[in-house]
């Protein structure tokens, strides 16, 4: 047995969420816009409720200047809303206005304004409806001699739905 180095045993493996690591870089970008706080953006269907974030989302937070000596004023929640929607949300401001408040634990918001803009999320994709039976069975007439019925099923309705699109 021939002598070499000695051998070094791993240690523990210290991997840390990647959430933790762009904790700072995060930070930075939703401070640049007025957010004291990130969970109002990441938790917005949350706070606002499905209805109203499945048409609008929050841009950023506009803070009033402080004035020496006077209690701080509230601050204006811009609100990025879809098009057609933008009227419908903005008589939900109270609304709006009330969960975002409940949500900071205090008066932090005092007014809304709306950006009319496609949001910047992306919309969720729609699946497509299964193939028409009609077609599904033409397809599996000229399918032949499977002798799996499951098998031959399915490459059915896959090929009506390739010929489909």
């Amino acid at each position: 047995m021939s002598k070499s180095g000695p051998i070094f045993k791993p240690g523990p493996i210290s991997a840390k969420p990647l959430g933790i690591l762009l904790n700072d870089v995060f930070a930075e970008a939703y401070a640049k816009q007025g957010f004291a706080a990130r969970e109002l953006v990441t938790r917005w269907a949350q706070i606002a409720g499905p209805e109203i974030a499945a048409h609008a989302e929050p841009l950023k937070m506009q803070w009033p200047r402080p004035v020496e000596g006077q209690p701080q004023e509230p601050a204006t929640l811009v609100l990025r809303v879809e098009g057609p929607m933008a009227l419908e949300i903005q008589h939900s401001a109270d609304v709006i206005l009330e969960r975002v408040n409940r949500f900071f634990g205090w008066s932090a918001v005092g007014k809304l304004a709306f950006r009319q803009a496609p949001l910047s999320r992306p919309q969720a994709r729609k699946r497509p409806s299964p193939p028409d039976p009609k077609s599904v069975a033409k397809v599996a007439e000229s399918l032949g001699a499977i002798e799996d019925e499951e098998l031959k099923t399915a490459l059915a309705r896959l090929g009506a739905a390739i010929k489909r699109n």
